[in-house]
């Protein structure tokens, strides 16, 4: 039996009381930048963040700053990385534990033709000796748990046997948490939106995997979009992660967040309209614009009557050229109590 505490992934957030995997925000491109992911710790207080993927060159070549920069109240946050060369992986790591990290996640997920290119994403799935490898290096490196973003196969091979050899290799160099996409990536013919959508989702194979290795912890992504639907799959899986729906609809976010931890409050309408201004006053003030501030929160009254002003208001192109922080509270006052 593998006593979890001396394993190198739980140490850190995974020793946390709080369980932090149990309800996470998937890392998405263009989408889970610091600033949503501010907006989201309001809704999700006690949430496991991601950022979205970044490369390893973007941080040896380019504007470090710029990428790993994020607000204490993100926290737990994780960062994840998108590479495939060892060296240049545990460098990353080190500078994601330096900026003050809570997790380091690999991305052997994604599908799209650029990180094809670059030889990582869903397509090191079939390395799982290299992965290992890069893991394990990452793991030596760093005091902060390293996981690992991954599907069930590759292009139309449905064989449990792939999925359960590449987890098996990752276990054995003591990799403990798995966040699993429960859909193939295809990496020809389907874009990254088909993707996420055309493979059939097939939570019984995450399930096994769950049997067969009981030490580890897995956390279920790929369709949930709904609040019920999250409680049942939580009853199953040691926890869940949202994807677009957290985007389109956020609220359901702070729904979830509510159901998992019902004695942490989240932020009412009125608390994220006074977080949200003051957050934009600090960030124009930095020479962030506007829009990229009030981007995140246009999905938040999806659903309820004056929505559609909601989104007009807050996707005023004058009035976010100049800055107008106003716009936010205007947007708001319908939905204050």
């Amino acid at each position: 039996m593998i006593n979890h505490k001396t394993t190198p992934e739980f140490k850190g957030i995974y020793q946390s009381t709080d369980q932090p995997w149990r309800l996470s925000v998937a890392p998405m491109l263009d989408v889970t930048d610091r600033h949503c992911r501010f907006f989201h710790r309001l809704l999700a207080p006690k949430a496991l963040l991601y950022t979205e993927m970044i490369t390893t060159g973007a941080l040896i070549y380019g504007d470090v700053a710029r990428h790993l920069q994020f607000n204490d109240s993100e926290h737990p946050v994780a960062l994840q990385l998108g590479g495939s060369e060892r060296d240049a992986l545990v460098h990353c790591a080190k500078l994601g534990e330096q900026w003050g990290y809570d997790e380091i996640n690999l991305n052997c997920g994604c599908p799209s033709e650029r990180v094809q290119r670059g030889a990582f994403g869903a397509c090191l799935m079939a390395e799982a000796d290299l992965v290992a490898d890069c893991i394990k290096a990452m793991q030596d490196a760093v005091d902060i748990p390293v996981t690992v973003k991954h599907r069930l196969g590759l292009d139309y091979d449905d064989s449990y046997a792939f999925v359960h050899d590449f987890v098996a290799k990752l276990y054995e160099i003591g990799c403990r948490v798995f966040v699993t996409h429960a859909r193939n990536a295809v990496l020809k013919g389907l874009s990254p939106k088909d993707n996420r959508e055309i493979p059939p989702l097939r939570y019984e194979v995450v399930a096994q995997l769950k049997k067969d290795f009981p030490e580890a912890i897995f956390v279920l992504n790929g369709g949930i979009h709904q609040v019920e639907q999250s409680r049942e799959l939580l009853s199953q899986f040691d926890g869940i992660m949202l994807g677009r729906v957290a985007w389109h609809e956020p609220y359901i976010l702070r729904e979830v967040s509510q159901l998992i931890w019902p004695d942490k409050p989240t932020a009412t309408n009125q608390q994220i309209c006074e977080t949200m201004i003051s957050y934009a006053q600090n960030m124009t003030t930095q020479g962030v614009p506007l829009r990229a501030v009030v981007k995140p929160l246009l999905g938040l009254m999806n659903g309820q009557q004056g929505a559609k002003i909601f989104r007009r208001t807050l996707s005023d192109v004058q009035r976010l050229n100049a800055n107008d922080i106003s716009l936010i509270e205007e947007a708001f006052r319908p939905f204050l109590k």
